[in-house]
């Protein structure tokens, strides 16, 4: 089976406000916070999601895998706020 894998930066923003690449990447997201929550091994986790494999490109994989988790941690924690303040409507 192929796998269709997104476009992606390997860093993800480290910023603190919702960005473009949040809003496309959110599924990705959601599908990390998935696999870590499932005690999934982040280099499976890192080749499934990104392509990207850990045994060939090892500081890459990492750096990929650790910084879209730690973006997805924060959006569990604040960036939803950020959604759901810019889809409240407004009078």
């Amino acid at each position: 089976m192929r796998r269709l894998i997104e476009p992606f930066e390997d860093a993800a923003p480290d910023v603190e406000e919702l960005t473009a690449y949040d809003r496309s990447h959110i599924k990705l997201y959601m599908r990390l916070l998935d696999a870590a929550a499932d005690g999934a091994d982040w280099t499976e986790a890192v080749e499934v999601l990104f392509g990207i494999d850990a045994r060939l490109e090892p500081e890459r994989a990492r750096r990929v895998h650790d910084s879209h988790l730690a973006r997805a941690k924060w959006m569990t924690e604040t960036g939803y706020r950020h959604l759901l303040w810019q889809s409240a409507p407004r009078h």
